[in-house]
């Protein structure tokens, strides 16, 4: 790599972490297995969809299970959100972080979200990386959505239910 590509991948890194904002508050609703609802500390409610994962539908398979996985670990807990972009529907995308823990990541490693390839390009290399790894694994020990030989993921149920 040369000089200028050593710079431009510097400058490149720099814009996108100076664009990095972050929201901490307490989840107060889990709507499904990627939307939560945060309060921040002026009473401002947000809704974050977690970014790099998308959970089953609710009507769908494992569509409560993953809800209810999100749920223990968020719900009624002080998180903080690591975000760059608001998504068409208004909400947040965000990596939600509790304590040391990416949720987002959780979900994956318990089989309860895919990784949302489609805009893995919104995630850091290191992120990107770990998530495919964790799905991989997830599916690999077949755990939670990977038990069926071949689930649907949510993005083609989506375009299935319109």
């Amino acid at each position: 790599m040369n000089i200028f590509q050593c710079l431009t991948t510097l400058l490149l890194f720099l814009a996108v972490n100076l664009n990095a904002s972050t929201l901490q508050g307490k989840v107060v609703n889990v709507a499904d297995g990627d939307t939560i609802t945060v309060l921040d500390a002026t009473n401002t409610q947000h809704k974050i969809r977690l970014q790099g994962i998308d959970s089953p539908e609710k009507a769908q398979a494992f569509g409560q299970k993953s809800k209810q996985s999100l749920s223990q670990l968020v719900h009624n807990k002080q998180v903080a959100i690591e975000f760059q972009k608001k998504d068409k529907y208004g909400r947040t995308v965000g990596k939600v972080v509790f304590i040391d823990l990416d949720v987002c990541l959780e979900q994956i490693k318990l089989g309860m979200a895919w990784h949302y390839k489609h805009y893995e390009s919104e995630q850091s290399k290191e992120d990107r990386e770990t998530y495919a790894q964790a799905e991989l694994a997830a599916r690999t020990k077949a755990l939670g959505i990977w038990q069926d030989k071949n689930p649907t993921p949510p993005w083609e149920f989506r375009k299935q239910d319109k």
